[in-house]
């Protein structure tokens, strides 16, 4: 029997992907585990990895073209069996991606006053990217009545929603709050129109995702603000003797981000709550803290996350931020890779920039803003004025979970180990 090979969801936010290039051709010979194709999500390209033995009778979504979750992009087929010359749907197979096969009302299509119903696709996936199981009739009659078949029960086999299941449910009743993903569309002020030399960019599925989030973020976390100036001299100094000691030996040269992260996670220890999220009727604590850094790339921004980061020193967590960014700008990190922060570091201070205030990564109730080092006069503790380095941050705080004096103490613990930092070695 035939196999779908189906656009599979490779990360949390993914809704489609794009086919970067396929690694096999069709006639070719396909046993599971073969790597198939690349395919690049919203944040990363992936190989994608068959599930079935068989031969690639047909290629239906050639390079560089996209689709969506659940898409046909090819067909595995046994000896002698012969490929469809266009894609089969994908929405009635298995998880196994096995093609379509016939279901409970199926037979009925022919009897069922089809004519009658709307050809208007029903929605194929819930908000959250995961492809709803339903077979052509349901959909159609859904459709019609006005039904949203993610809050449909399926009594098919393995889930999938039939007519009985659709004509049982009330026509309205199960309509879905808006995803996430139209807010953008939703809140859209009307561009100026393109004129003679202007170019039109469309977003790439990486570009939408950052749009979405940062929209929920900004629209439905009551965020605050909190901001410090430092001295970073003593950390300057600092950061000098070791990399002048390690230079002589060969060791490793460590950056001024390197400290900043060991001392947020180290200021993290020292003040839990703000290692924490919103969980609607509750507050959820993390008992390790998983810190995401902020990694720009050419089509936007990546949060690669370091777990529990409050293990390790700050070689450690220098080694493996530049292993991680260096693989973000590759597109070579893995879903796991960039999920599950409990804060975010946000450095905009080798761009030249001396202070700005970072929207938070959800569901974090916390997010740093780190400014550039900046040579300036400062007042000392004799009230005499000297030359000074001085260094901005700024925090970025969810009201829910992290209150203005929580966030200080925080930011006290933060500026005691930057302007000590021989206490980050203890």
């Amino acid at each position: 029997m035939a196999t779908n090979i189906e656009m599979p969801k490779l990360s949390d936010t993914m809704t489609e992907g794009t086919l970067v290039k396929w690694l096999v051709a069709e006639g070719d010979s396909i046993n599971a585990g073969d790597i198939l194709a690349e395919i690049e999500t919203d944040k990363a390209t992936m190989e994608m990895e068959s599930f079935e033995s068989g031969t690639l009778g047909k290629i239906y979504v050639q390079a560089g073209e996209k689709a969506p979750l659940g898409a046909v992009l090819g067909i595995l087929v046994e000896d002698g069996e012969e490929a469809p010359a266009t894609a089969p749907s994908g929405d009635g197979a298995g998880d196994s991606g096995a093609a379509a096969t016939s279901d409970d009302d199926s037979a009925d299509d022919s009897a069922s006053s089809v004519d009658d119903v709307s050809d208007a696709p029903a929605a194929t996936h819930t908000a959250d990217g995961q492809r709803i199981k339903a077979s052509p009739l349901a959909k159609k009659i859904a459709n019609k009545q006005g039904i949203d078949l993610a809050g449909v029960k399926g009594s098919g086999p393995g889930g999938r929603i039939v007519r009985a299941d659709v004509e049982s449910a009330q026509p309205g009743s199960a309509s879905a709050a808006p995803s996430t993903a139209s807010a953008p569309a939703a809140h859209a002020v009307a561009s100026m129109p393109a004129a003679a030399g202007d170019q039109r960019l469309e977003l790439s599925g990486m570009r939408r995702v950052i749009a979405e989030r940062l929209l929920t973020s900004k629209t439905t976390i009551p965020h605050f603000y909190l901001n410090i100036e430092l001295d970073a001299a003593p950390l300057m100094a600092f950061r000098k003797q070791i990399n002048q000691a390690n230079e002589s030996t060969g060791g490793h040269k460590y950056t001024v981000n390197d400290f900043i992260m060991k001392a947020a996670v180290s200021a993290a220890v020292a003040e839990p709550r703000v290692n924490a999220s919103f969980a609607g009727d509750a507050v959820i604590q993390y008992g390790d803290i998983h810190l995401s850094v902020a990694v720009a790339i050419d089509e936007g921004l990546v949060t690669p996350v370091i777990r529990q980061a409050q293990h390790k020193s700050i070689l450690q967590l220098s080694e493996e931020i530049k292993d991680l960014a260096t693989r973000a700008r590759s597109k070579k990190l893995s879903p796991d890779e960039m999920q599950g922060g409990t804060i975010t570091i946000s450095n905009l201070g080798a761009y030249g920039i001396d202070s700005f205030a970072a929207i938070i990564n959800p569901p974090q109730a916390m997010i740093l803003s780190i400014g550039g080092i900046v040579n300036k006069p400062v007042v000392n503790d004799s009230g005499d004025i000297v030359a000074g380095q001085r260094m901005w941050i700024g925090l970025s705080g969810d009201h829910r979970v992290v209150d203005g004096a929580v966030g200080a103490l925080y930011l006290a613990a933060f500026r005691k180990l930057l302007e000590n930092p021989a206490l980050m070695l203890l």
